[in-house]
């Protein structure tokens, strides 16, 4: 449904979604002599539109829809075209960010890969559901049921073999030394059934490994022009080769569209909106944004609070002893944010401020903080420089 308002008046047409169809509507505009377009981001229904106009020399707008809702209640599509277009004839929209078509196709092999990495941790949850109604704890010694050693036993198990002591042997590296273990956690009954499933699950682990490769290789000859942003990137604690991937991926690697970093958090929904009410300030969401970029920052967040000695980590470790641990790392996962930004911004490397940063910022308050709890466990402490 498209509303044209042109000094002539306004004219409501109806167009079908087939390629010929949209055709149709890109010469309709032109015959108009129309210079802006707004649409409303519904889904991935917007996509073949925005396609077909992209080149015309228009100037397009793809609007949040939940930033333009009219009065509830008199919602048809037709009313909807008509309010789209006298917002945009009033001048009371803003776009969304499109990246451009080369990394929009980026973007979506970036989260294909993402969802063929989600596939395979679904199968080798099933594998672990098998191997528990077996009665084989492999998951409780080894670290991955589908690692080399874990994999190795697998495909024995299925051959039919089922002498613990012969599983165990399957072992490499460090987990011969818990040779012992192994034989207990490999100790169970597995039916006919359960190899014919095992069997099946290999089989998509190994098929999903090789489309995971490939989608490695086309994406990194695709990130040939950013691979100065990605080892930036890469330095920052909890973040990794295929995380930086995403993270540019969703924003670009020019990043000037955002005027500062707190804009960029806000457009990707990493930090708390505001809900203020006759003076009280209430709880509110992060609200949504792009679920992609936040799941790899939250990702990569939960990896900077395992790591030592590290500003994200001290960060981490100060925000949920007051606040817990999911705060903290949506706190941590802005952080990061923040420092992709910068980092891209002024193109320099990471620099690592330590984990002892928040006490060195204030070493007053920090001694007297530990002053005060040793003294409330009724000791006398005097302070003497070391």
């Amino acid at each position: 449904m498209a509303c044209a308002i042109t000094p002539e008046g306004k004219e409501i047409h109806t167009f079908k979604t087939m390629t010929s169809d949209l055709l149709e509507l890109a010469d309709w505009i032109d015959a108009k002599k129309i210079t802006h377009v707004a649409m409303e981001s519904t889904g991935v229904y917007w996509h073949p539109i925005y396609n077909i106009l992209e080149g015309l020399g228009l100037t397009l707008l793809v609007m949040n829809a939940q930033h333009i809702k009219a009065v509830p209640g008199r919602k048809t599509d037709v009313k909807d075209a008509e309010w789209i277009a006298d917002l945009l004839r009033h001048g009371l929209v803003v776009g969304s960010f499109i990246p451009n078509r080369a990394q929009r196709d980026l973007r979506e092999l970036v989260r294909y890969r993402r969802g063929i990495i989600r596939q395979r941790a679904n199968v080798v949850n099933r594998i672990q559901k098998v191997l528990e109604g077996a009665n084989i704890k492999l998951s409780s010694v080894a670290s991955s049921v589908v690692g080399t050693s874990g994999r190795a036993m697998l495909e024995a198990i299925t051959n039919g073999i089922e002498d613990p002591q012969v599983l165990a042997g399957y072992a490499v590296g460090k987990l011969k030394k818990k040779h012992v273990e192994l034989v207990e956690a490999l100790t169970g009954v597995v039916g006919p059934h359960q190899r014919a499933m095992l069997k099946s699950q290999l089989r998509v682990i190994t098929f999903l490994d090789e489309e995971i490769s490939r989608m490695d290789a086309e994406i990194a000859e695709r990130m040939h022009p950013f691979e100065e942003a990605v080892k930036r990137i890469d330095g920052i604690p909890g973040m990794g080769r295929r995380t930086a991937e995403e993270v540019l991926a969703e924003i670009g690697g020019d990043v000037s569209r955002f005027p500062t970093a707190a804009q960029l958090a806000s457009w990707a929904k990493l930090c708390p909106g505001n809900n203020e009410s006759a003076g009280k300030r209430k709880a509110t969401s992060t609200g949504h944004g792009n679920p992609w970029l936040r799941d790899s920052l939250v990702e990569a967040a939960w990896g900077a609070a395992h790591t030592r000695d590290t500003y994200l980590s001290a960060q981490y470790h100060r925000l949920a002893s007051r606040r817990g641990s999911k705060r903290a790392v949506m706190a941590v996962a802005h952080s990061i944010l923040v420092i992709v930004y910068w980092l891209l911004r002024k193109g320099v490397e990471y620099r690592e401020l330590g984990g002892n940063y928040f006490d060195e910022r204030n070493r007053a308050a920090t001694v007297r903080k530990a002053v005060r709890r040793i003294e409330s466990l009724g000791y006398q402490v005097e302070l003497q420089p070391a």
